[in-house]
């Protein structure tokens, strides 16, 4: 909290000696675009965007995690086009800002009360490299090369998915190589308070996470690019997402629940987990009020339906999980145990897959706070659960899908990639096809301001719509 609240004095009493230092120097300086900001405030405001990944419903609901009890209509697929202009307009260029005023000499002393030039490039990269991950998971093709130009580019090409991956595990690459230990750490970092070791692993585990996306169409790429970051060093614990107990940076399921009680366990959910008596459950859900018993909200049901079910017969989610300050995963070390376990199925490591997805369930049970031997080792044993190299990536996927909740577009992305567990449509589905989404829209902005570059996009990736697959979904 201190880091914030000096962030953003900083910046406050910079702009009021700025401004006071003459009264006549700044006519022709546009005071939105300050010639020296303070970098450290530029990072946090792009690492705070972090929250509106992490904390969103939108995947959350597709993958069934949770079903709306009030208004029905985003887990009935409603909504075709979502906007990405905030993420180029905000996290992205303040980053690329940042690499920019370390990269010119002109402003790259300027700025070293920010950390040394090279660890602020390095830590605006592998942030660029996150986001742009989730955004090309969501929407595909994106303007990516010719992007934050500024005045010098307004109608951005699109990039196919294809380079975008390519460059993105370049990117983690040589961002991490970056690093520089002998020098200072970054200033104004609320992810990792400045650790660069910290960050270098973050980096190596995005690299993991995305290789395995592609390992299906390029798998050459990928699995040598896994190798390589596992080699470097992972993450060795859960990475999450900071939240604070006061409004300015509040878990955003606090902020749903202050306006409406919409959000329950989804009876897709509740029935792969209660019959394995799966001591998460009850960190996931909160007993229904009527009963004290769990009871899950049927997914995708009309609001008709959902209107004939009181509040007080559905769980909603774990109060644990909705406190203004709970903090929610980025990374988590369960889902870096689940990724070894892939790569050992796939023959790209010697270890033990079945090792890693045991070790995968148990960092699950730990990081939901719900681990006991005995009960960790009933679970395993159930058949359902216990791993089977006949079976073993439907074993691997379902666990993964258990353990990313409430990590919605990861959750997402991998139950597109790997097809498992087998989730049915909506009962009450609105859009055309009636089938999960595979894939968001793009905004309206762009068929409407940046035509040409939009419609040769569509016709190398196909129908902008929630049906077509992008490139490296092809199970």
């Amino acid at each position: 909290m201190k880091n914030i609240k000096n962030t953003v004095l900083g910046l406050v009493a910079g702009t009021l000696l700025l401004s006071a230092c003459s009264e006549f120097g700044d006519i022709n300086v546009d005071p939105n675009r300050p010639s020296s900001p303070l970098t450290s405030g530029l990072l946090t405001g792009a690492e705070r965007s972090v929250s509106g990944i992490v904390g969103n419903a939108t995947g959350v609901l597709y993958v069934q995690h949770l079903s709306e009890k009030q208004y029905t209509e985003s887990s009935r697929y409603q909504d075709i086009y979502f906007d990405f202009n905030g993420f180029y307009t905000g996290p992205l260029m303040n980053l690329q800002r940042i690499i920019d005023l370390n990269t010119n000499e002109e402003t790259k002393d300027d700025v070293l009360s920010s950390g040394s030039n090279e660890n602020q490039i390095a830590v605006a990269r592998i942030l660029r490299a996150y986001f742009f991950g989730v955004m090309t998971d969501r929407w595909g093709e994106l303007p990516y090369s010719q992007a934050l130009q500024g005045e010098v580019e307004f109608s951005p090409t699109y990039d196919t998915q294809e380079f975008i991956y390519t460059d993105l595990l370049k990117e983690l690459k040589e961002s991490a190589d970056q690093i520089n230990f002998e020098t200072a750490g970054v200033e104004g970092d609320l992810l990792f308070n400045g650790d660069m070791e910290q960050w270098r692993r973050f980096a190596n585990s995005l690299r993991m996470v995305m290789s395995l996306r592609i390992s299906d169409v390029a798998p050459g790429l990928a699995e040598s690019n896994f190798k390589e970051a596992y080699s470097n060093g992972a993450l060795t614990g859960d990475f999450m997402y900071p939240y604070l107990a006061e409004a300015n940076n509040q878990n955003p399921w606090y902020a749903r629940y202050l306006t409406r009680v919409d959000y329950a366990i989804s009876d897709t959910m509740y029935d792969y987990m209660n019959p394995l008596n799966d001591p998460r459950l009850a960190v996931y859900a909160d007993p229904a009020a009527n009963t004290g018993e769990i009871a899950p909200m049927p997914y995708g049901v009309s609001n008709t339906v959902a209107g004939g079910i009181t509040n007080a017969s559905v769980s909603y989610l774990g109060s644990s999980l909705r406190k203004q300050n709970a903090e929610l995963p980025i990374v988590t070390l369960a889902q870096i145990h689940f990724s070894l376990a892939e790569a050992a199925v796939k023959g790209w490591i010697s270890e033990s897959a079945e090792s890693h997805y045991r070790s995968g369930i148990e960092a699950s049970f730990r990081q939901f706070g719900v681990f006991d031997q005995a009960a960790y080792d009933a679970y395993l044993a159930q058949p359902e659960v216990a791993f089977n190299s006949s079976n073993a990536m439907e074993k691997i996927a379902a666990q993964k899908w258990v353990a990313l909740f409430l990590q919605g577009y990861e959750a997402w992305a991998e139950w597109r990639r790997l097809d498992y567990p087998e989730l049915t449509p909506a009962v009450d589905a609105m859009n055309d096809s009636k089938m999960i989404p595979v894939r968001q829209a793009y905004p309206t902005t762009e068929r409407d301001i940046n035509s040409e570059s939009y419609l040769e996009a569509v016709a190398r990736q196909g129908e902008d719509g929630l049906d077509t697959k992008l490139w490296w979904d092809v199970n």
